[in-house]
């Protein structure tokens, strides 16, 4: 069950790359997607938590990128700090792998997998992955679904969710045949940042309404110049939708000072909201 807690208050911690020394930890994108990189001086994962909180943040949604080991004794410690500051781990963020991949989807299912367990440790109720990174066909939609609903039934304490995002889900029409084809044993994240086109509206408005947590992502009119208008329109597309979930902020913007655009994007939400 989602926390009452004021929708503005929630955050992808993509927002927060730069301050986190742009880390990516070793093995965790084999796709090659994000360049590994340890040696960025950042801030150190366990002190995100209490930052989250400084910054009138109580909601979560974590990039697995950022954990630099998977060992238990770290994932413990993770875990109390988010417990410690009061923040809520909505869902796990696993940004690479490939399910429908010709060559190595069954590899890639298993490494999958693995994250689920991390999830699991860490005490997420909630846990992303992508549904595929190949063109949607009758063929890979349906080995998308397969696969998925294969790492559900192997995590049945875990809600598996899947993001309208990466080569499958490349509109709406495949998002809804997956969503039937998976027959709700996976659920949606939605993201208003993914598709692009005069009919991005229309085409997030068509599947909103099924999902389950959000990412509402900050697009910019101008460099350093966030697109208010888009937010808005975002915003409203989605309570039209009849989405009723989070709104986890995404700043993706060209400013490093992520925490000053992230309480930037807070008042528009808020505006909008009243």
């Amino acid at each position: 069950m989602a926390l009452a807690l004021d929708p503005t208050h929630a955050v992808h911690t993509w927002s927060l790359f730069r301050t986190m020394g742009r880390y990516v930890a070793p093995g965790s994108a084999p796709s090659g997607a994000l360049a590994e990189n340890t040696d960025g001086g950042g801030l150190p994962l366990l002190e995100l938590p209490g930052q989250l909180a400084a910054h009138g943040f109580a909601s979560a949604q974590l990039c697995h990128f950022y954990l630099p080991t998977t060992e238990a004794s770290y994932l413990a410690e993770l875990r109390d700090a988010f417990d410690t500051a009061r923040v809520d781990l909505e869902v796990l963020l696993v940004d690479d792998g490939d399910v429908v991949h010709p060559e190595h989807g069954h590899e890639q299912q298993r490494w999958l997998g693995s994250w689920l367990d991390v999830a699991e440790q860490l005490g997420t109720p909630r846990v992303r992955v992508p549904a595929g990174d190949q063109p949607p066909s009758e063929e890979t939609l349906a080995l998308g679904a397969a696969r998925l609903r294969e790492l559900a039934a192997e995590h049945p304490d875990l809600r598996v969710l899947t993001e309208n995002w990466r080569g499958l889900l490349v509109d709406a029409a495949a998002t809804r045949h997956l969503l039937d084809l998976l027959e709700g044993e996976v659920g949606l994240l939605i993201d208003t940042g993914n598709w692009d086109g005069e009919d991005k509206y229309r085409q997030i408005a068509a599947v909103a309404g099924q999902a389950e947590c959000s990412q509402v992502k900050a697009r910019e009119s101008a460099p350093g110049v966030l697109d208010e208008a888009d937010l808005e329109q975002s915003l409203e597309v989605l309570a039209e939708a009849g989405y009723a979930g989070r709104l986890s902020l995404v700043y993706a913007g060209s400013d490093d000072d992520e925490w000053g655009r992230l309480a930037q994007m807070q008042e528009i939400v808020r505006r909008a909201l009243d």
